[in-house]
């Protein structure tokens, strides 16, 4: 057996299956089988030493690659799997506070809170010690006592370290917290780790049984630890001190969750006598992307040296596309998906297109919902069924329709009106009775002297929310779409209740991109702006759940994406401010967290990878021209190459596209404008090339009738051309996209 594992390992990855005794750090590029490593380690250390399974402690980040693990390793070493240890950090400490926690005061019966019972508890304790959660919202006081938790931070201890008044409520809520914590015989998430520290220090006796037990241990992820887990690798293997962390600091890309990067290189302080082994063989991707990879995170300080090499073919070069903005940049990933798809090397189940936030998936969700390219969100929400954008636009469906009581459910008390579930539920039977929608129900109330059964209090809260909607339906009649999108952000209090949330950021984003789509109708007539962004945005999410069980492109954050791989990866929005994020521009330390994230999409690429960026995007509700990712400026010119095969026609779906360009064409062009403009001025600006700055208009090389060529689009025909400000408009009709207006500065055209 002996014989038979070790020859099924490369000469480093053998080297730290057998280094077994003392500390050990394996530094473990992407692809080079830290996986493999663990497992067969495991299996070396029960088959060939003769570990006695029980005496085995396999920590993992999740209880997916716990599972993976335990499937190899019944292959290895059969029915050892019953009597190690394995799983992740919380699970094995859930498990050690039921058998021990009695000894600190946790009954074994006690309950696990998970966020939203975290929030009510916290509700109620702000009730009790008279704290306004509209001053200091419940969610980030959550996120505060999370974040105390994970540095060890008990309540005295967070007083100790408080500077601000903010800091001094949370002390309070946080004590009060615990309290109520205790009476309801419950531990939140962050508990099972700090309790089990707690646990070890106070019960000596007890730690001292589990050193004794856990002979070797093994961490997985290392990279990804904080604070507290750190804290428990070095309790648990203070006996034995055989423990072997597997790591690698150029993907540590959770810091916001609180892991500390430095655990790697603090390992190697507390365990002077560690040995390193580096596991530097990429069996995943070709040899020109590694070189890529290994060219964008050379630039990182805070990093152990690793020299990424592959057996694997060259490959082909990784291609960089500039597209004229995010439209273009999404028509560009489907089409060449569809491509792909239709040669037969690859399925659209072998591609994901990355990117740096979640609201950069709606343009890409929109572009494969118009061609009718199946595609699925791994680990997110769809863009249209984030909450802040389904509460946004079921305002708007109100609005347009007072009738819609789904929409006026949603909304009612969001944010909070004072309107409470009771009050909902007997304004709900009143409207039954008289057989009113709930709609005329409110509208009943507020204008008659029949009213229904309510206190004083609940029918003042429903009269305000009545008149606050039948303000903004006058107002829709008056204002453009853009306008009344602030109005309603701004009168119902939404926009002011996001920024208290603790992800304010990015969901404030993510009503920046509805912004964005309501901006292509906010030239049409105030009741036709509506009503088109509204059969828009229902067009999207139809046709999207319809896709819902269907394989397709994997559309994924970078985050996400980690410890994933695919044959073929897009990842798109290579621009600064964008990738690297602009909150990370003037903080060095958030910078190279960034690179360290371009490097972790770069590495999930196996044969093909596509970097992709926009001369001008759409952020935040405004257009602007970002200039290239730095990360693109490591990268050798001789890996790379701007041109793209020529695509046959994305197959659409019928319907979806005309209702889209029929959209489409509406917003662009305001119907009393039609007459001016020819038919074929409808078709989007766009541009795969490179703007060339020039004060002086540029000479049109191009007349009517001209064939031409694309390196995007093909072949085509000049339709017209249009003199606009220092540059001319040029129509051409492509063989496989159809008609496209181009910008003669941007446009690569040549004569075919």
């Amino acid at each position: 057996m002996n014989t038979e594992l070790l020859n099924a390992l490369n000469p480093d990855q053998r080297k730290a299956v057998e280094s077994i005794d003392g500390p050990v750090l394996i530094v473990a590029g992407p692809g080079s089988g830290k996986t493999r490593v663990i497992t067969y380690r495991i299996a070396y250390l029960i088959n060939v030493v003769g570990i006695r399974p029980y005496h085995i402690l396999a920590v993992t980040f999740t209880n997916k690659a716990a599972r993976e693990m335990k499937e190899r390793l019944e292959k290895l070493a059969p029915g050892s799997i019953k009597d190690i240890t394995m799983g992740t950090f919380h699970s094995i400490c859930a498990g050690i506070l039921r058998r021990e926690g009695e000894a600190i005061g946790i009954n074994r019966d006690f309950v696990i809170f998970d966020a939203d019972d975290q929030e009510k508890l916290l509700k109620r304790a702000a009730e009790e010690i008279g704290v306004d959660p509209k001053k200091f919202p419940l969610k980030k006081i959550a996120s505060a006592i999370s974040h105390a938790k994970s540095q060890l931070q008990t309540p005295e201890r967070f007083r100790d370290k408080s500077h601000s008044y903010f800091d001094e409520i949370v002390v309070r809520m946080y004590e009060h917290y615990e309290k109520m914590l205790r009476a309801n015989n419950a531990v939140d998430f962050d508990d099972l780790l700090l309790k089990t520290v707690f646990l070890f220090q106070r019960q000596p006796s007890v730690l001292k049984r589990y050193q004794e037990r856990y002979v070797h241990i093994m961490v997985d992820e290392f990279q990804d630890t904080n604070l507290v887990q750190y804290e428990l690798v070095k309790q648990l293997s203070g006996h034995h001190r055989n423990i072997a962390v597997v790591g690698d600091p150029d993907q540590s890309i959770y810091s916001w969750r609180a892991a500390d990067l430095r655990n790697v290189f603090n390992f190697e302080r507390d365990f002077p006598d560690r040995s390193v082994h580096y596991l530097e063989q990429n069996y995943r991707s070709t040899d020109t992307i590694l070189q890529v990879a290994s060219g964008i995170i050379a630039d990182n300080r805070e990093r152990k040296e690793i020299k990424l090499w592959t057996q694997n073919e060259p490959g082909d070069k990784v291609c960089l596309i500039e597209a004229y903005n995010e439209q273009e940049e999404a028509q560009i990933v489907v089409r060449e998906a569809e491509r792909m798809s239709a040669s037969g090397k690859y399925r659209l189940a072998d591609m994901a297109v990355l990117y740096r936030t979640n609201a950069q998936s709606r343009v890409l969700e929109e572009s494969f919902i118009h061609y009718g390219v199946p595609y699925k969100l791994v680990a997110g929400t769809r863009f249209y069924e984030r909450r802040e954008v389904k509460d946004l636009v079921a305002y708007f469906r109100l609005i347009h329709n007072p009738a819609d009581s789904v929409s006026l459910m949603r909304i009612i008390n969001v944010p909070t009106r004072g309107i409470g579930d009771k009050s909902i539920v007997d304004m709900q039977a009143w409207a039954r009775q008289r057989d009113l929608t709930l709609w005329q129900a409110l509208e009943a109330a507020s204008s008659s002297d029949d009213k229904p059964p309510l206190t004083s209090r609940a029918l003042a809260a429903f009269d305000h929310f009545y008149r606050l909607i039948q303000t903004l339906i006058e107002d829709s009649r008056q204002l453009s779409l853009l306008q009344l999108f602030g109005e309603i952000l701004e009168r119902s209090g939404y926009q002011l209740y996001l920024k208290t949330q603790p992800d304010a950021e990015e969901r404030l984003e993510n009503i920046a991109e509805l912004r964005t789509v309501a901006e292509q109708f906010n030239n049409l007539p105030s009741g036709d702006a509506l009503s088109f962004f509204l059969e828009s945005v229902s067009l999207v999410s139809d046709v999207d759940n319809l896709k819902e069980n269907e394989g397709g492109v994997t559309l994924i954050t970078l985050h996400q994406a980690k410890g994933l791989e695919f044959p073929v990866v897009f990842i798109v929005g290579m621009e600064e401010s964008v990738l690297p994020h602009f909150r990370s521009l003037e903080d060095p330390s958030q910078m190279e967290e960034e690179r360290r994230l371009c490097y972790v999409g770069v590495t999930r690429a196996r044969q093909r990878l596509y970097l992709l960026r926009a001369f001008r995007r759409s952020m935040m509700g405004s257009s602007k021209v970002n200039e290239p990712s730095r990360f693109l400026g490591a990268i050798r010119s001789d890996l790379t190459t701007g041109s793209l095969p020529k695509a046959d026609a994305p197959k659409t779906q019928t319907g979806v596209k005309k209702i889209y360009e029929y959209s489409t064409r509406q917003a662009q062009t305001p119907p009393r404008m039609e007459t001016r403009r020819p038919a074929t001025s409808m078709a989007p600006v766009v541009s795969a090339g490179r703007p060339v700055k020039s004060d002086r208009p540029v000479a049109p090389l191009f007349k009517t009738g001209d064939q031409v060529s694309h390196p995007i689009f093909g072949d085509g025909v000049v339709i017209s051309t249009m003199p606009v400000k220092n540059d001319h408009e040029i129509v051409v009709s492509f063989k496989t996209v159809g008609l496209k207006k181009l910008l003669l500065s941007f446009a690569k055209l040549t004569k075919g």
